[in-house]
C-alpha cells in the first residue's frame, strides 16, 4: 500500500552529514578522566581537584560553583568558569500526568533546539534524551523528521540532559518524592547512530562508576535507531550491553522505504540481521519498535509477515512494541483503530512473538518530541 504525504508536505532528503555550525564549548562531560586531570592541571590546579569536580558533578548532579565546598573559594570559580560552560537553557517545561511526565524544551549555545521528557513510574523512572537537534531520516510521520536536521549535540549535551533530570528527581521536583534516574532511552529528537561518537561517549560517561560517571547499568540504557547497519554492527561490538531498539515500522521493503526512507539504503532484510547480530554478540534481546499507523501499516497480514521474519532468524531474541502513534497536529498520520491494534498484537503473539503495547505517555503535552520545537518555530 503506497503513503500519501498530504498535498502541502513535500518529501525531505535523507541527510546523513548535519551542516556545519560552531562546535559547542568544551565541558568537563566531554572529556575522560585523564582529559579532566590535564585540563585541570591547565587551570594551574593539582590533578587531583579532577576527582573532586567529578564527584560534584557525577554524584551530587551540581556544577553550582557555590556548592563546591571542598574546594578554594578561588579555585573552584576558575574551574566552574572554564570547565562547566552552560550548554542548555530551559525554554519551556510542560506536565502531564499529574506531574510525573515532565518535558523540557531546550535552548542550544547556538539556539538550536531539543527536548527530553522525563517519566516517572510506580516503581521506575524513565528519561528520554534527544541526541540530534532535528532529524535527517526523514521519516513522514515524525515530527522531529520533519523539522530536518539542524546539528549533532556534543556528549556533554546530551549529558547534560541525564543530570538535569537526575537532579530533578534527587531535589524531589516530580511528585512521589525524592528518587534516582534508573532508565535512560535514546529515543527523543535525531537519529543517535548518525551522531555514534557522541553517543558512545555518553553511553560511557552513563556507566563508568562514580566518581568517574553515573554509575548506571548499561542494561537500563536502551539506543534506538531507524536501521543504520554499520553503526549497528559497530555499537555490537563495543562491549557495553545497551538494549538495542530498532525503528521498523513495516515489515515489506515497499512500505518501510517510504515510512522510513533509509530502508532504501539498507533492506528490511538487511536491517534484521544486524539486529540479530547484535542479540547474538551481546546476548541482549532487541525491541522491535512499531508505530501502528491507521490504514498504512496496521494490516493482520503485515503482523503476520513480521512474525515470519523474525521466527527466520530464530527465537527468544526479539520483543515488539507496537506504539500507538502519537499524531502531530494537521498530519494525516493517526493511530490505528484500538480493534485493529488488538488484532495486529494477536497475530504476533500467535506466532510466539513477545508482544507489548507501548505506553505512550505525554500526548496531551506534545508528547512526540519534534513538537514543541516545531511550534515555537512556527
Amino acid at each position: 500500500m503506497s503513503v500519501r504525504p498530504s498535498a502541502e508536505s513535500t518529501p525531505l532528503p535523507l541527510v546523513m552529514t548535519p551542516p556545519r555550525r560552531g562546535k559547542p564549548p568544551r565541558h568537563f562531560a566531554d572529556l575522560s578522566p585523564a582529559e579532566r586531570q590535564e585540563a585541570v592541571v591547565g587551570l594551574g590546579e593539582k590533578p587531583f581537584r579532577a576527582k573532586q569536580l567529578a564527584t560534584h558533578y557525577f554524584t551530587h548532579l551540581t556544577d553550582d560553583a557555590a556548592a563546591m565546598t571542598d574546594l578554594p573559594k578561588a579555585s573552584r570559580d576558575v574551574l566552574v568558569e572554564n570547565l562547566f560552560p552552560p550548554l542548555l537553557t530551559a525554554a519551556r517545561t510542560m506536565q502531564a500526568d499529574g506531574g510525573t511526565t515532565v518535558k523540557t524544551l531546550w535552548h542550544l549555545f547556538d539556539g538550536a533546539k531539543v527536548e527530553s521528557v522525563l517519566m516517572r513510574y510506580t516503581h521506575r523512572t524513565t528519561l528520554c534524551v534527544s541526541s540530534q537537534a532535528g532529524c535527517g531520516m526523514a521519516c513522514p510521520f515524525c515530527a522531529t523528521g520533519q523539522l530536518g536536521l539542524t546539528r549533532n549535540l556534543s556528549t556533554a549535551e546530551i549529558v547534560e540532559q541525564v543530570r538535569s533530570a537526575g537532579r530533578a528527581l534527587a531535589d524531589g521536583e516530580i511528585p512521589g518524592g525524592p528518587t534516582r534516574l534508573n532508565n535512560l532511552v535514546f529515543m527523543g529528537m535525531g537519529e543517535p547512530l548518525a551522531n555514534y561518537k557522541a553517543v558512545i561517549g555518553t553511553v560511557r560517561q552513563l556507566v563508568a562508576p562514580a566518581p568517574d560517571g553515573l554509575g548506571m547499568s548499561a542494561r537500563n540504557i536502551t539506543v534506538s535507531t531507524v536501521g543504520l547497519v554499520p553503526a549497528m554492527n559497530k555499537l555490537a561490538g563495543e562491549g557495553i550491553p545497551v538494549t538495542l531498539a530498532l525503528s521498523l515500522h513495516a515489515p515489506d521493503d515497499d512500505l518501510r522505504s517510504e515510512l522510513v526512507p533509509i530502508n532504501t539504503r539498507w533492506s528490511v532484510d538487511e536491517t534484521l540481521d544486524a539486529a540479530r547480530h547484535y542479540f547474538e554478540v551481546t546476548g541482549r534481546r532487541v525491541s522491535i519498535e512499531y508505530a501502528l499507523i491507521r490504514d498504512m501499516n496496521d494490516h493482520g497480514w503485515r503482523a503476520d509477515l513480521l512474525g515470519e521474519k523474525l521466527n527466520a532468524r530464530g527465537r527468544g531474541w526479539v520483543h515488539v512494541n507496537p506504539i500507538p502513534l502519537n499524531p502531530t497536529p494537521g498530519s494525516i498520520w493517526t493511530a490505528s483503530d484500538p480493534v485493529v491494534e488488538a488484532e495486529f498484537v494477536s497475530r504476533l503473539r500467535a506466532h510466539g512473538i513477545p508482544t507489548t503495547i507501548r505506553d505512550t505517555r505525554g500526548s496531551d503535552i506534545d508528547g512526540a518530541c519534534g513538537q514543541l520545537a516545531a511550534e515555537e518555530d512556527e
